[in-house]
């Protein structure tokens, strides 16, 4: 799959299956939704007690082991890690509290405009706007530094504690906690969610689909590559939305979004600069977690504590609108990236690679 026609081809089914669990009963345009799923996932094992978002996704777990499976086959399974692993857990960090400000990581910010959610044209603002600034660093020289081959039983540890998720959310012991209302009560069938999941992370892994690679590509190489899932995704979910009777334009009573434009912008701003310097998208993340690099699965850790400190202290947004906690956290988070893209400037490095996690 690694031409155009392959990854427009998944783009196509990612927007698809999206909006299908929606039809089976996942939230209205939140189909597939790292940094929410992510989130659930959080409060599901009690890192957090925002009672409406608990729930162990299955789609993140078979995401993983899609990504795991289809690395494994095609000998493309690579234990590597070492790079600035403590840097990126504190961008995984920045980047959830961003996408929750706006809620929603850039996977769910296409699914919301396809649902006609207008609201989601200020946050793919931002996150160009995020991604230009990104990339201003990369073309000073940012990097993470390299990263080094690992034993692969590391590399396995990963994909091995998401099939532990799998195995509580089966078992159901009373320390998990499951949603009773809220967007953590509404889900699609557990086989066909993990179903949905390992499909999409078999594609994601075969084409390196990428919501921050697309921009930040078609910006240095003027290579449309991967932009090309990113439209594709926006066009089939358009058309499964319209379908189903899903769509609904406008700005107001859009489903979990709020209508403040400028923190919408700055939410996703945020997660866009800090997903070019981590090297990739949320989602890419999860992939190149699941074939075997232990510095994303570092930056996904710092997604989970993200999102849990996002629902204790009070920064996550709801649909009545951002919280003041939340606007200090991005501000001060701004300053955070800024701090960490300024001080890993290498002057003498280059950018070698794209769509994967070593830039320099």
């Amino acid at each position: 799959m690694g031409n155009k026609k392959g990854i427009i081809l998944s783009g196509a089914i990612v927007g698809l299956i999206s909006v299908l669990l929606v039809k089976l009963g996942n939230p209205m345009n939140m189909g597939m939704c790292i940094a929410c799923f992510i989130r659930d996932i959080a409060g599901g094992i009690g890192l957090h007690r925002a009672e409406v978002v608990q729930y162990i996704r299955p789609e993140v777990i078979g995401l993983v082991i899609g990504a795991f499976g289809m690395a494994m086959f095609s000998k493309e399974f690579e234990t590597k890690g070492g790079s600035s692993p403590f840097t990126r857990f504190i961008l995984g960090i920045a980047v959830m509290v961003g996408a929750l400000v706006f809620l929603g990581c850039p996977l769910r910010m296409v699914l919301r405009l396809a649902g006609g959610d207008l609201n989601a044209l200020f946050g793919i603002a931002g996150f160009v706007a995020g991604i230009l600034l990104g990339i201003v660093f990369l073309n000073k020289g940012f990097s993470l530094k390299r990263s080094y081959k690992l034993s692969k039983a590391e590399g396995f540890m990963f994909p091995a504690v998401f099939a532990g998720l799998f195995a509580l959310l089966m078992a159901a012991p009373s320390f998990i906690f499951f949603s009773k209302e809220g967007p953590g009560s509404m889900y699609a069938p557990i086989f066909f969610a993990l179903a949905a999941g390992l499909v999409v992370g078999v594609l994601a892994q075969k084409t390196r689909l990428c919501m921050v690679g697309g921009i930040r590509d078609l910006v240095m190489f003027k290579d449309t590559y991967l932009l090309s899932g990113f439209v594709a995704i926006l066009v089939f979910a358009l058309i499964g939305n319209m379908a189903f009777g899903f769509f609904k334009l406008g700005f107001a009573e859009q489903p979990v979004a709020h209508t403040d434009a400028l923190w919408n912008f700055l939410g996703m701003a945020l997660a866009g600069w800090g997903s070019v310097l981590l090297g990739g998208c949320p989602l890419r993340q999860l992939i190149l977690a699941g074939e075997g690099n232990t510095d994303s699965a570092v930056a996904v850790m710092g997604m989970l504590v993200g999102a849990a400190l996002s629902h204790n202290f009070g920064l996550a947004s709801s649909p009545k609108g951002v919280t003041p906690a939340g606007q200090i956290a991005v501000i001060i988070l701004f300053a955070v990236v800024l701090v960490i893209a300024s001080l890993n400037i290498e002057k003498s490095s280059k950018v070698e690679m794209k769509g994967d996690v070593k830039i320099g």
